[in-house]
């Protein structure tokens, strides 16, 4: 994907979550994949704890490199809690190419979701 095209998906993936969490301020990245977190748990509560937001934000990367069939879901537990297995080795990159990495597969996480029919 182009930078161009990136920023442009990113911009709208940003005013999407904004939207749904009727926020004043665009989210950043982190947030993103809160959000996304919070989608594949299926359910929300106010006052998720500081681990459980860094579990949800877990979620969200597995759920992000199983594009790219880093993971695989291997199920739920007895909570509900989405469970991921590593399938492959995954290589270091610098922060901001991982950053970009995670966005591009945001977009097309949001992209599947509105194919789906489904919203935040």
């Amino acid at each position: 994907m182009e930078n161009w095209e990136l920023d442009f998906e990113w911009l709208r993936v940003q005013h999407i979550v904004q939207e749904a969490m009727r926020r004043d301020t665009l989210p950043d990245l982190n947030t993103v994949l809160f959000l996304i977190g919070i989608q594949e748990l299926g359910r929300w509560k106010k006052g998720f704890t500081k681990e459980e937001k860094q579990d949800l934000m877990h979620i969200a990367v597995c759920r992000l490199l199983a594009y790219d069939d880093c993971y695989e879901f291997v199920g739920r537990d007895e909570d509900g809690w989405p469970h991921w297995r590593q399938t492959r080795e995954l290589t270091p990159l610098p922060v901001v190419e991982q950053e970009r990495m995670l966005k591009v597969k945001a977009v097309q996480y949001f992209k599947d979701l509105e194919a789906e029919g489904q919203e935040l």
